[in-house]
């Protein structure tokens, strides 16, 4: 959908991603809860748009606190922020991984309906409480539950080992794999450039090579993926404001320091029904397209993209639903150094969900805030370069196996 007015989004905040891999984790001690990532994120954004009183709505994503953390009803968090916003409109939205891009989507729509000049969108899952096998089981209704019983143990990296190896089969496992390690490596290179990356204290020296090396084996884990080849159980939040013009006219700030939503899309695919092709993602690839079309633009013109990579393969899968390359190509093309920070089409630049880590109701507004710390210069050490020819950013944030899909374009505003 093209906005019929102009929506912009500001004041991105990221918590620390939590989990294995950050020096300070340790999983014999208690750690914080939904309730300090949900206030540090809020208030991470309330102090760059001048207070809670500026907010006229809110809205979380979240994927499974009911189950993660026995908490429901998350509306009721939005004051516990700041009392500014109590008695407020605010909601909760869930979409499997994909619900901290409805909480953008949400926000958007708040916006266009003129019920808010500025929503504030957070996004937070805290997962570290199970062990990974007991967890896996909470992450599978992210799928058909139904399925659940004839699924892998480690259902959503069972999964998409399925679509990896329907990948090989195809197209050939060395060739598929080399593409997938270089995917690891990508992330873990530029989850090293953001503080906050759950990969960030991560010393490999050659992350390629460990990935390659590194044999998937079905007997302790799943046919043909490695741990490295997947997203990892993290705890973080992340948030940012939604504005019409006259609420960044309310916060005193200059277009320019904001992004322009020029596009968004939502779509969904049929939970119940298999994917009719395992190496193709056809709702992103729906999604994506449109939101390009509806935009006026071609994959091409992107200067960089936020891509759900819950596992390397899913990512080369992303680059061929978009159309940046042919189908059976994304793996070459990844190899080639194209996504690299400094490669054609800068991706995943603080480390996607390998590197940065995988809060999973967080996830997509994690991506609209890193495309929004690029486009307006202010991602520190992982700022990349961006191209006059090629203004565009785009997130693409998936919940489930390829089910429910966010894919929104932005710019800078002027």
């Amino acid at each position: 959908m093209i906005p019929h007015k102009k929506v912009y989004m500001y004041g991105g905040y990221n918590t620390i991603s939590m989990g294995t891999g950050r020096k300070e984790f340790n999983p014999k001690k208690e750690r914080p809860g939904l309730e300090h990532y949900i206030k540090e994120a809020g208030q991470g954004v309330l102090k760059q748009i001048g207070g809670a009183g500026n907010v006229d709505e809110g809205v979380i994503g979240n994927f499974m606190a009911a189950r993660f953390n026995n908490q429901a009803n998350l509306p009721g968090f939005l004051p516990m922020i700041d009392e500014g916003l109590s008695m407020k409109y605010g909601t909760s939205v869930e979409g499997a991984c994909g619900s901290g891009g409805l909480s953008l989507q949400t926000g958007i729509r708040n916006v266009l309906a003129g019920t808010s000049e500025i929503t504030l969108s957070l996004g937070v899952e805290v997962q570290n409480t199970m062990k990974a096998i007991y967890g896996a089981d909470v992450l599978a209704g992210a799928g058909w539950f139904k399925k659940r019983k004839e699924g892998h143990a480690y259902f959503f990296p069972g999964q998409f080992s399925d679509r990896a190896g329907a990948y090989f089969e195809k197209y050939g496992k060395e060739y598929a794999r080399k593409g997938m390690s270089r995917w690891y490596a990508n992330a873990i290179e530029n989850a090293r450039l953001d503080p906050t990356a759950q990969e960030y204290h991560n010393t490999n020296p050659n992350p390629y090579e460990t990935c390659l090396k590194m044999e998937p084996n079905g007997k302790f884990f799943v046919d043909n993926l490695n741990v490295l080849d997947c997203s990892k159980v993290s705890d973080g939040a992340s948030g940012i404001a939604i504005c019409s013009e006259e609420g960044l006219k309310r916060i005193g700030v200059d277009k320019s320091e904001a992004v322009e939503v020029v596009s968004f899309v939502h779509s969904v695919r049929d939970i119940t029904k298999d994917p009719t092709d395992l190496t193709e993602l056809e709702a992103i690839k729906y999604a994506s397209r449109k939101a390009l079309k509806e935009a006026g633009i071609k994959a091409q013109d992107l200067g960089t993209i936020e891509v759900h990579d819950c596992f390397s393969i899913a990512g080369i899968l992303v680059m061929e639903a978009l159309g940046l390359v042919e189908k059976g190509k994304g793996a070459q093309f990844v190899s080639d150094g194209n996504t690299a920070r400094d490669g054609k089409y800068p991706t995943n630049t603080t480390g996607g969900l390998i590197g940065w880590g995988h809060p999973t109701g967080g996830t997509g507004v994690h991506q609209a805030v890193t495309i929004w710390q690029q486009l307006t210069n202010r991602a520190g050490d992982a700022q990349i370069k961006m191209v006059d020819d090629r203004p565009y950013g785009m997130t693409i944030n998936m919940g489930g196996d390829d089910v429910t899909i966010s894919a929104i374009i932005y710019k800078r505003g002027e």
